[in-house]
């Protein structure tokens, strides 16, 4: 989260100790001692209190999916662009709604085709007069 190195931490003890001096720190350490064990404890009182109304439901949890650190743009790009399409359409497999989208010009098929035709290189690349 805030990804501090070892030479950052020691440059911010070391500044700690000269802003505050050697008297004071220990009571600020304290301090900060009291108000991380404060933190953990009103994280686990939500966490009950949450447990407690949803039920055996909590338990049915998948929490690791729910964890935003696996959203990684840079891991999803790269795990779109490793994997191979999941079906290309060729003339032999094109359906007919996309074969009557691709004569007519269109490169998406019908109406509620999810998949696109792909494009032929001999044709011009076709834009939406609309959009630009």
């Amino acid at each position: 989260m805030l990804q501090i190195g070892g030479g950052e931490l020691l440059f911010l003890i070391l500044a700690a100790l000269i802003i505050l001096g050697p008297s004071r720190l220990p009571g600020y350490a304290a301090k900060l001692g009291q108000a991380v064990r404060q933190l953990r404890d009103m994280a686990e009182g939500a966490k009950s209190q949450i447990k407690d109304e949803m039920g055996p439901a909590f338990d049915d949890i998948d929490w690791r999916q729910l964890d935003p650190r696996q959203y990684d743009p840079r891991r999803i790009v790269r795990d779109a662009l490793a994997s191979p399409p999941s079906r290309p359409a060729t003339a032999s497999t094109a359906t007919d709604a996309e074969s009557a989208a691709a004569a007519s010009g269109s490169t998406w098929g019908a109406p509620g085709a999810l998949t696109p035709v792909l494009h032929d290189p001999a044709r011009p690349t076709p834009y939406d007069l609309e959009a630009t």
